[in-house]
């Protein structure tokens, strides 16, 4: 059996993914980072970066009898993934911080601290079934849709998937924790976190206030005319197809169609403009053998609880792919990531630079 370095942050899943290796007679070496001390998230349980979520992976390698480390990358995470995030939002664009720190920090991070222990393969809790398939590193969804998170590894390096084990793709989560209560393990009715890991309160706008380099530009509120309704105090507070603390009355439910950080302007209009027939994706990557050249149809999924779109996919040939719908998909919003599938396998996905509004929308505008 090899060496098996496995991801823990403390909470039920990653904690079961180790149960089940030792189970299955690997031998077990837990790898736990803390990844963020700002704030007050070192003082919130159910975060992956607590005292209280740390010592929770400690007690469980404990109880099954294997050696677990604790690595600070403090600092990595910030610049990889907080100072990203902030900036992101300033410039208007919804980022996608769970996707960049699959890619930048957890897998790469990972990689090179398990083959410091001596091991050979690296396994974590994500929801989603891995195989391999001669060369090529097939990623599939999650056999329980609910929990699937297969759209979070679309910008992973396929390098980087080699070796990976995923141990509760074929579960559910009900299935976990009664794997987690048969082994004794302390985080087996563990609540699961929701939020954020660096934004333990949920505050979004409060943080990237706290961590903007100057203070935010005020700017103007405008209807889908360009006619001023209010004004705001930042950018940063809307995303594509919020409705709510928009600051503005109306006698129908108003969205937000665009951001414009260089103008400082927020578009806002009823639902039936958030519609867009297309998009434009950016730094695509791939987990095929090689990138598409030609068109093809696939699914698309624009977020992470975003319902599967039929889309046909024209690559550019500069690491851009052209995404055209099927039917007009509601809130297309840049900063994101595109995950794109071909039944249950994801093929990879790119970064939203831009939608391409729906021909009623363009018209009505």
């Amino acid at each position: 059996m090899s060496r098996i370095a496995v991801a823990m942050s403390g909470g039920v899943d990653s904690c079961t993914a180790a149960a089940l290796l030792l189970e299955a007679g690997h031998e077990i070496v837990g790898v736990t980072l803390r990844l963020w001390a700002g704030g007050d998230a070192t003082q919130a349980p159910g975060r992956c970066c607590s005292p209280a979520d740390i010592a929770d992976a400690r007690a469980v390698a404990a109880h099954l009898g294997f050696p677990h480390f604790v690595f600070d990358h403090g600092r990595e995470f910030e610049q990889e993934i907080v100072q990203p995030f902030v900036a992101e939002y300033l410039a208007g664009r919804t980022p996608s911080p769970c996707v960049r720190c699959n890619r930048l920090v957890k897998f790469n991070l990972l990689w090179r601290l398990a083959r410091s222990l001596g091991a050979d393969r690296l396994a974590t809790g994500h929801y989603a079934r891995i195989e391999a398939d001669g060369d090529e590193v097939v990623v599939r969804r999650a056999a329980d849709t609910s929990k699937d998170q297969s759209y979070f590894l679309f910008d992973v390096p396929r390098e980087q998937l080699r070796g990976v084990l995923f141990p509760l793709g074929g579960l559910s989560k009900q299935q976990v924790r009664a794997i987690a209560r048969r082994h004794g393990l302390p985080v087996a009715d563990k609540p699961d976190s929701y939020e954020l890991c660096f934004i333990p309160d949920g505050d979004k706008d409060a943080f990237v206030r706290r961590h903007a380099a100057a203070t935010p530009a005020p700017g103007a509120i405008l209807d889908a005319a360009g006619r001023e309704l209010a004004r705001h105090d930042g950018v940063y507070r809307f995303t594509v197809g919020q409705r709510r603390g928009l600051g503005v009355a109306a006698s129908q439910p108003l969205y937000v169609l665009r951001v414009d950080a260089a103008a400082a302007a927020v578009t806002v209009g009823p639902e039936e403009l958030l519609y867009a027939d297309g998009l434009l994706a950016e730094r695509c990557n791939w987990l095929t053998a090689a990138p598409p050249t030609a068109p093809f149809r696939a699914a698309a999924r624009i977020r992470h609880r975003h319902r599967d779109a039929p889309v046909r996919v024209v690559p550019r040939g500069d690491g851009s792919v052209v995404v055209r719908f099927d039917e007009p998909q509601r809130a297309v919003a840049p900063g994101q990531g595109v995950a794109l599938y071909r039944d249950d396998r994801l093929l990879g996905g790119g970064w939203i630079s831009r939608c391409l509004p729906a021909a009623r929308s363009a018209a009505a505008r």
